[in-house]
């Protein structure tokens, strides 16, 4: 994807974020989103949009690599099926920042969208990107625990390993093209990739 593609990409992302926003509920679901990765080092073309969004759901939910309960939604909402980003769910309660997302800089959240950081990739002024973001508080704080993240994912692998041949979780883990086997590979797959992170790449 070419840079300027992939900055009007991030600016219908935030536009679509600020849209969430009118979805009735007790409090919203989508608290804030952040970009990482290539894009912010001016990348030409970028491999893909990397984007973090931070969920109003506790961390024991939002288990590494998954896709937490009432996130269909927001892929089809947000368009994040059409190809060409590559996104992750963080948790209200964790940092932004693990051993995968590094330097995120937040381009949305309840307080709208944060235009300043726009502007900057826009104009490929990298060396305001971050300047801006620290100024509106946009800047991802702290790096997630990995050993946190660690049993999270664990506890996660083993409820969907003892729920597995349930018939009603499986029931319930079906639908809008994803099935049961989706959440116990998701589960595999990030408990195995913080293992890696924790202890290097495994030597096979």
């Amino acid at each position: 994807m070419l840079y300027e593609r992939a900055v009007e990409r991030l600016r219908r992302l935030a536009r679509a974020c600020e849209q969430t926003r009118k979805v009735r509920a007790d409090e919203p679901f989508l608290r804030a989103a952040y970009v990482f990765g290539d894009l912010l080092d001016g990348a030409d073309p970028v491999e893909c949009l990397e984007v973090a969004f931070v969920l109003n759901l506790p961390g024991e939910e939002v288990a590494w690599g998954t896709q937490p309960p009432g996130t269909a939604w927001l892929v089809d909402f947000l368009e994040l099926d059409k190809g060409g980003v590559a996104y992750v769910w963080r948790s209200r309660e964790d940092p932004v920042a693990n051993h995968h997302i590094r330097e995120p800089v937040r381009f949305w959240s309840l307080d709208g969208v944060e235009e300043g950081v726009l502007a900057a990739l826009a104009e490929r002024r990298f060396g305001e990107v971050r300047a801006a973001a620290s100024a509106s508080g946009a800047a991802g704080g702290g790096v997630a625990d990995i050993e946190a993240e660690l049993r999270t994912a664990l506890e996660h692998l083993r409820a969907v390993h003892e729920a597995y041949w349930d018939r009603r979780w499986r029931r319930v883990h079906r639908g809008v093209g994803r099935y049961p086997e989706h959440h116990l590979w998701e589960a595999v797959q990030g408990y195995l990739e913080l293992l890696d992170a924790r202890h290097g790449p495994r030597r096979d």
